[in-house]
Parts: structure tokens; sequence; C-alpha cells
């Protein structure tokens, strides 16, 4: 999709109600959903944290999404996809404005040039005890992104046809927090693997997309 009928595409977001929980369960395993719900009384003693899903048009003006894989080390998002983004700090006026911030610290965009939509249903993280924001935005233009070499192993740089493409979906089995090997659906985006919330969150980013092209 080129950059322009993106554009068209963002301009019907808002007004669009969100996918919510609907979304973001075609990404858990059944089993985990009721778990889900009845973690919510953990939300009131959780961090919180504030992440971007951002659209921007690469050279040939074709739409991308920026994610990251996550720095290997001693904790429970070792190594992993995620959105750029990280905790509200005490300075920040809004949970918007850590995304925001923090976008610019982990990959290096400007914080002037997001231009961010609306914020989208949040998802608290058990293992982490980070209740999470995440917002979809965009730039106008090719950002030069520089990653931030003590949290961020690379840059990842996926097509929007790609990520639209429900070929893309798969099923993985994988090691977490509360079993030792489960199967979950996952994204497969240029050769990563990426499950868990941040699938969560792109299956919501993906149906909102899906229901303004429609309109």
């Amino acid at each position: 999709m080129n950059f322009d009928e993106f554009l068209l595409v963002a301009s019907k977001i808002k007004n669009i109600p969100l996918p919510a929980e609907s979304a973001q369960f075609k990404m858990v395993p059944t089993f985990r959903r009721e778990e889900l719900r009845l973690e919510r009384e953990a939300v009131k003693q959780a961090r919180q944290a504030g992440v971007m899903a951002l659209f921007y048009p690469d050279r040939s003006y074709t739409t991308h999404i920026i994610l990251i894989l996550r720095k290997t080390y001693k904790g429970v998002h070792s190594a992993q996809v995620g959105f750029p983004g990280g905790k509200l700090e005490d300075d920040d006026p809004s949970i918007e404005a850590a995304a925001v911030r923090e976008t610019f610290e982990e990959v290096g965009v400007p914080q002037h040039s997001i231009n961010v939509l609306r914020q989208l249903t949040e998802v608290y993280i058990p293992p982490s005890n980070f209740y999470v924001f995440p917002f979809i935005g965009f730039c106008h233009e090719t950002p030069q992104f520089i990653k931030q070499d003590e949290e961020v192993e690379a840059l990842i740089e996926v097509a929007l046809s790609d990520f639209l493409d429900d070929t893309n979906v798969i099923a993985k089995t994988v090691q977490t927090s509360y079993s030792p090997e489960v199967e979950v659906p996952a994204f497969k985006l240029n050769d990563y693997v990426v499950w868990g919330a941040t699938a969560m969150m792109l299956s919501e980013v993906k149906d909102l997309l899906k229901s303004a092209m429609v309109v």
C-alpha cells in the first residue's frame, strides 16, 4: 500500500469502534483468555507503559511499520519482538507522551514528527506486571532510524502489505511464564516470530486498519 492510501485509511480510524478483546484474543491460547480476564484486578498495582505502532513511508513511498528486537538480558521480555516504547516516568505529562518519548529514545524518530492517531486497548502483562497503553501513529517522512544500542538489538521494518496478509499468522510452540511449552498464535514478520502481548496489540491494529479500509 502506498502511503497516500494509508493516510486515507488513517483519516477514518478515529471514528471506528476499537475491536478490543475480539481482536486481541485471536492471538491468545484459548485456555489463557479467562485467566487474563481474572488477572484484571492486578492492574491496580501494575506499572504503566506506553508503546507506539508507528507507520511511515519508506523511500519508495510504501507504507511500513517499525518493530524492534529487544536485547538478550535476564528478564521476561529478553530477545522478543515488540513496539518501541517504555515505562511512564514521573516527568511524563501523559502516557501518550511517554510512548512518543520512548519511541524517540529507542528508534530515533523525533517526537515532533510523530502524529498520534488514537489510543488502542490496554494490555496487562502479568510476568512483568506492566499495564501497557498502545497508540497508533504515523510520520509523513521516511524516518532516519537510530536504534538505542543498550536496549535494542535490531530494527524490523515491516511492509504494511505483509502485516495485513493473513498467511503471516501462524502457530508457534514457545516457552512461557505459565507453561513450559505451549502452542500460541503468532505473526511471522520478516522471518521474526511475534507472539504474546505484542501480537495481541498488533491484532487490534490489523483489525482496525481492515475495518477502516471498507468504510
